[in-house]
């Protein structure tokens, strides 16, 4: 037999098959004359390929449904699987704050000019935000319906959530009067995040620790109904000694305090987190004031790395 390479250029150039040009092979490739296929594939084969694929999908699309259907038997909406020290939020709640900038810089800084309503009208809508769903129930879904009225030493139904006032006993800190903004003595709203199923344990007058702000100290040690010891208890005063002169006299709007009949939380509909306003009543203009606010019970602990406990912010007034 004669090597390829051995060959006569003239006869290797008639046995090399002939190129077509590239419209006849799209041409081909769409539909072949010679052996019926279309794009590649006879009709058994794209039947084949059509039917293993309608197989597989409806497999998946059964294994994706079982899946879901074991899920929704196993887990509850409103109650979650994993609670306090099993679920990653742990048993220390955090302390949150309204207004917050919405610059989206995770600035925590309240700045604005007193004598300028479009710098403080910033922070009154966001404050008018917050307290409408307060103000109006309907807003969140079920509040209506499971919406009571709640005092010390009167367990809450099952089911039912606490009603909160922000009007009767939050003067000045109301939409009418801007939450005094303009008058340089501006309203910050505090409340305790929510966990839940978290029980604070309540200090009674005899075991208030030492690191206890005096001021609230005394508020506890003054208190005749002993029901009311029953409050996770708030102090906010300035981070450092130059901060505490700069900041003067807070004000605490109902009470210095979370009410604990408003614990634990249940995730029932419409239940809303207490508040607590507080108003600085004198604070020092032209000076960055910064402010740290903890949370006060036996089970709650601080750490300032980790906002355990507390929340840090800022309030400059021009």
């Amino acid at each position: 037999m004669v090597a390829q390479s051995e060959m006569d250029p003239m006869v290797r150039a008639r046995l090399k098959p002939v190129e077509e040009p590239f419209p006849v092979q799209v041409k081909k490739f769409l539909y072949n004359k010679e052996s019926g296929a279309v794009m590649g594939r006879t009709a058994s084969s794209w039947a084949k390929i059509i039917l293993f694929y309608i197989i597989f999908y409806i497999v998946l699309a059964a294994l994706f449904s079982i899946l879901m259907l074991i899920l929704y038997y196993t887990l509850d909406p409103r109650i979650p699987k994993y609670q306090l020290d099993e679920s990653l939020i742990g048993t220390n709640p955090g302390v949150g704050f309204r207004p917050m900038p919405n610059d989206q810089t995770l600035s925590s800084l309240i700045w604005y000019r007193g004598t300028n309503r479009d710098d403080y009208a910033v922070w009154v809508d966001s404050l008018k935000d917050f307290v409408k769903e307060y103000k109006t129930p309907g807003l969140t879904p079920g509040r209506g319906q499971n919406l009571i009225n709640c005092d010390y030493g009167h367990p809450v139904p099952e089911g039912k959530v606490c009603s909160f006032d922000v009007s009767k006993r939050f003067y000045p800190c109301v939409e009418e009067n801007n939450f005094n903004y303009h008058h340089q003595k501006p309203c910050i709203f505090l409340k305790l995040n929510k966990i839940y199923g978290w029980k604070p344990e309540y200090y009674t007058k005899e075991d208030l620790p030492e690191k206890m702000p005096g001021t609230l100290m005394n508020t506890i040690r003054n208190i005749t109904d002993a029901n009311r010891l029953q409050t996770v208890w708030l102090s906010c005063e300035g981070s450092t000694a130059a901060d505490v002169e700069n900041l003067g006299e807070v004000q605490y709007l109902p009470q210095p305090g979370f009410p604990g009949y408003f614990f634990p939380y249940k995730n029932n509909e419409g239940y809303l987190p207490p508040l607590v306003a507080i108003v600085l009543q004198n604070p020092k203009t032209g000076i960055l004031l910064n402010i740290e606010c903890k949370a006060w019970a036996k089970n709650i602990r601080h750490d300032r790395k980790d906002k355990l406990g507390m929340v840090q912010f800022e309030v400059m007034i021009d």
